[in-house]
């Protein structure tokens, strides 16, 4: 039997940089700070701090004295409250690959980054102000940078590995969370958890990863769902997200002026017309595949193009299957500009060869710079993080490098973790579930996220303990402030229920 394979000695170097590295991180000292916000009438005066949590986690080698990870978690504590009966919030982005700065700054904390209405780009400078619709006065926030998002990293190519995976990163932040209660002794407080995107995928597993490790969640608040990658991915013989995203697509289309007739007339007409087309005709045309004759196809094409604003010749062209992709480019093509795909609102400037080459999204370039210099501004000269090291952002290596197997699955097939959170919620009778999307985003677009709630295996009751609302703006919704405010409405009298 041949010997295994030696580490070379450029990956022994790097392994031993990457362990000095998280160790550092771990042993140095927590960036602590005051603040206060005023939500209301009502002045709230907080402490913050930011530290690095060590991770060992099931699965994971190490011991006690040698995570595997360090992981960044900026905590808001109200002063003066009672940690037994405190709530407190744990909250993160997605990607996956996405450090928390944009639920952090942009909706749930005492700060955030001021944008336009519009889904356009503000100018510089920009900075952080106070935030009236923060969460604070619901709980404690605290919000977790995944490995290798922020300034989270790991101590070994194995660590690293293994926790850019569903599975893995779910073990990692149910480790994170179990050392916050403890290390700020709260363990008798009510806990919430809050992602967005994939942090939606991340959040219901933790649902139940956590009620096994003998956390039982309070609530669990999920913004733009990605719970079912199978209903968003344009694939090959998977025809769900053709179905799923047209709704989506109409709503789109009518705020661009695409759209004629009764369905111009508002946003509800043509998303609703959507819909009953898709239950009606729509799946069954899919369904049919080559077997739809002649008359039919041509009364589906003529229908889709009546609803999205596209050539009913290219609908005719692409086999009556309007990807994201497609939409992108082609909807707006005769004004030279592409759609946004995390805001459609947006719309950017098409080169002048009309490629359909896909080298941005307006809907993210609008707010990733300004939220990225605000937040290194708002670390460093209020919560003293002084590091050099890169922020990580959104994080490409870690997205490209993410594993979507879950268990024994090998095949890379479509992840999803809503059996998780329908067993999360028969396991925890008082388990409640707010869920917030976007009309605007086709990232992942509020009809998909209608379905996907939809098929969770549970019974009627315990599905009851679900609210699903909608907001009028992208997969940030918070970007818009009457969107903001309104989710934060929602946020209290679903709290108050």
């Amino acid at each position: 039997m041949a010997d295994a394979p030696q580490p070379s000695t450029d990956t022994k170097e790097s392994e031993k940089k990457m362990r000095e590295r998280v160790d550092k991180l771990i042993a140095q000292a927590a960036s602590e700070s005051s603040g206060s916000i005023t939500l209301g009438t009502t002045p709230l005066e907080y402490t913050v701090n930011a530290a690095f949590l060590p991770v060992v986690a099931e699965g994971f080698e190490g011991t006690l004295d040698e995570p595997q990870a360090a992981v960044m978690a900026t905590s808001y504590v109200l002063k003066g409250a009672d940690p037994r009966t405190r709530p407190v919030c744990f909250a993160f982005n997605g990607g996956p690959g996405s450090a928390s700065i944009w639920l952090h700054l942009g909706a749930l904390g005492p700060k955030r980054v001021l944008t336009p209405n519009d889904a356009s780009m503000p100018t510089a400078p920009y900075v952080v102000a106070d935030n009236p619709h923060s969460w604070f006065g619901h709980f404690d926030l605290v919000f977790i940078d995944p490995p290798h998002t922020g300034w989270s990293t790991t101590a070994s190519v194995d660590a690293r590995k293994k926790m850019l995976s569903v599975d893995g990163d779910v073990a990692a932040l149910t480790e994170v969370i179990r050392v916050w209660l403890t290390r700020h002794k709260r363990w008798g407080s009510p806990v919430y958890l809050a992602g967005e995107s994939y942090g939606t995928t991340r959040g219901a597993a933790l649902a139940d990863k956590l009620q096994s490790a003998g956390v039982a969640l309070s609530g669990l608040i999920l913004i733009s769902c990605a719970m079912d990658l199978q209903s968003l991915i344009f694939a090959p013989a998977n025809d769900l997200p053709y179905a799923l995203f047209l709704p989506a697509f109409a709503n789109v289309s009518q705020y661009h002026g695409l759209l004629k007739g009764a369905l111009a007339k508002s946003a509800a007409a043509a998303r609703t017309a959507a819909e009953s087309f898709v239950d009606e005709e729509y799946v069954a045309a899919l369904q049919a595949g080559a077997r739809l004759d002649g008359k039919r196809r041509g009364r589906i094409a003529r229908r889709i193009s009546e609803l999205t604003g596209l050539p009913q010749a290219l609908v005719e062209e692409k086999n009556l299957r309007i990807s994201d992709q497609t939409y992108f480019f082609e909807a707006l093509r005769p004004q030279g500009r592409i759609v946004g795909r995390l805001d459609a609102r947006a719309s950017g400037p098409m080169a002048a060869s009309r490629t359909r080459q896909w080298e941005f999204d307006p809907g993210i370039e609008a707010i990733a710079p300004p939220y990225t210099m605000a937040a290194m501004a708002y670390f460093g000269e209020q919560l003293g993080m002084s590091t050099e090291t890169r922020y990580e952002v959104l994080s490409h290596d870690a997205h490209k490098g993410w594993n979507w197997n879950r268990g024994e699955d090998k095949g890379n097939s479509y992840a999803t973790t809503s059996p998780d959170l329908a067993r999360a919620l028969r396991r925890n009778p008082h388990l409640k579930v707010f869920v917030g999307s976007g009309r605007y985003d086709l990232g992942t677009p509020y009809s998909a996220s209608d379905w996907s709630l939809a098929q969770l295996d549970a019974p009627a009751d315990v599905l009851a303990r679900i609210q699903h609302h909608y907001y009028d703006a992208g997969h940030m919704m918070y970007t818009r402030e009457e969107e903001l405010t309104q989710l934060k409405t929602d946020l209290a009298a679903w709290l108050e229920a």
